[in-house]
């Protein structure tokens, strides 16, 4: 079907999944984008529905995942170039933007495994920083984020983006932070607290073994909840005026630290 109408009704409901409280009631949200559509399609995301406009394609491998989808049994809408840019949250567009259902995972959701690698991320304020830092940790080999007390909703638009869809490549799980520090506690995993008031700098510390790196509001850094339980505190030198770097580029040093020391154990 075509749509050439900007006052649509499924243009409209899904220009409303743009707000976090119409993605809450309905369980949708919005994914635009090539990349982040396949990785979408690839992680198990439900299409309920795909609007297309053929114009804004960037290649030739956009009608191979559009029959996958529609396989799949989403409904293929075609809008006019005007209809499709009042829908996309895009500068530049490139004629694909699905509503899909949420994955919601649950601690019970991690598989096992010895010396796993994970993110603990508290509050996080700004959409854009927990994006990146999903990117970062799907880079790194983290086996799962674990989103605590969380500000910005997982499904924004903007995580989407910023995550270029690596939200769906690795489980992301939402929990109060008590549950997650008893969940790691009785993992045995090692809680290290990133903090510009640690004594000890990143790479000074032992990373490996079973490790949970924790990063916190882009303001106040984390809660005395996690500060008291960590095992280890953790500082990155500051050699200029600023005294701590933005929590997504903080956060990725740190994964980093832990894959270099990962490789150095085993080079050993």
């Amino acid at each position: 079907m075509e749509i050439t109408s900007l006052h649509n009704p499924k243009i409209k409901d899904a220009i409303k999944l743009n707000d976090r409280r119409a993605r809450n009631e309905t369980g949708l949200f919005l994914i635009e984008g090539y990349r982040e559509l396949r990785r979408a399609v690839d992680g198990g995301v439900a299409i309920r529905t795909l609007f297309i406009c053929p114009p804004f394609f960037l290649g030739s491998n956009e009608e191979a995942l559009i029959e996958e989808i529609k396989r799949q049994g989403a409904s293929i809408f075609v809008c006019t170039k005007a209809v499709f840019e009042k829908l996309s949250y895009r500068d530049r567009p490139d004629g694909l933007v699905a509503v899909g259902v949420q994955m919601r995972l649950t601690l019970a959701d991690i598989q096992k495994k010895k010396d796993p690698f994970y993110i603990i991320a508290e509050s996080i304020e700004k959409p854009g920083n927990l994006g990146t830092i999903l990117r970062s940790a799907d880079a790194a080999g983290v086996d799962a984020v674990i989103v605590c007390d969380r500000c910005t909703d997982i499904y924004n638009p903007n995580v989407v983006r910023a995550s270029v869809g690596t939200l769906f490549t690795i489980p992301v799980i939402e929990a109060e932070g008590t549950e997650a520090l008893d969940y790691l506690e009785a993992s045995q995993v090692k809680i290290v607290a990133a903090t510009p008031s640690a004594t000890e700098e990143f790479t000074q510390v032992d990373l490996t073994g079973g490790v949970a790196i924790c990063v916190g509001t882009e303001q106040l850094g984390l809660t005395k909840l996690w500060m008291l339980s960590a095992n280890t505190q953790v500082r990155i030198p500051m050699l200029g005026v600023a005294d701590s770097l933005n929590v997504a580029t903080a956060t990725t040093l740190l994964l980093y630290e832990v894959v270099r020391q990962r490789r150095q154990l085993v080079w050993k």
